[in-house]
């Protein structure tokens, strides 16, 4: 080879070597973990039923309350009968330890005896909005709510559902 080819390809080397050179220095790399935790699912599990128990109706509308603690009282044209079988609903929630959850209840729904219906609304829950499982994974929603008894409403057996839904906060 001739001289000046050797200091042509010297060249072009050096300035291959200096674009690479020059190139590393523009860039950067580093790494991160990645992870993940799988709780358990949260459940919920219906174990007593919302019941007002008898309820007399006369010529004036009127409400019927249980509470959560499954007390109840009736104001207006609703007499409160045999309470016997008066309950709050309640529920079993289970999942991850300690975690929180949020708790949603219906706005109203509608309980019937053939063609006759009254309303349920004003749902309340303890713990009331948000709770914690235990450090166990366990918990209770108690249930209750405000029956609206009609101007004379008819003799019957109503029944109806609601939902009660948890997530985790």
């Amino acid at each position: 080879m001739t001289t000046p080819r050797i200091a042509a390809l010297a060249t072009v080397i050096a300035l291959g070597l200096a674009t690479g050179a020059q190139a590393q220095q523009n860039s950067s790399t580093a790494s991160a973990d990645a992870g993940a935790r799988i709780v358990s699912a949260i459940s919920l599990t219906q174990s007593a039923n919302l019941n007002f128990g008898d309820v007399i109706s006369n010529a004036s509308t009127g409400t019927v309350v249980v509470t959560t603690a499954g007390a109840r009282s009736s104001t207006g044209g609703a007499e409160l009968g045999n309470s016997g079988s008066v309950s709050a609903a309640s529920f079993s929630v289970s999942g991850q330890r300690s975690a929180t959850d949020s708790i949603t209840l219906p706005s109203y729904v509608t309980i019937t005896s053939g063609s006759n219906s009254m309303s349920v609304n004003t749902f309340v829950s303890s713990p009331s909005g948000t709770g914690t499982l235990s450090s166990g994974g366990s918990g209770t929603i108690n249930v209750g709510a405000t029956l609206n008894v009609g101007l004379s409403q008819a003799a019957g057996s109503y029944t109806g559902t609601f939902d009660v839904t948890v997530a985790y906060n």
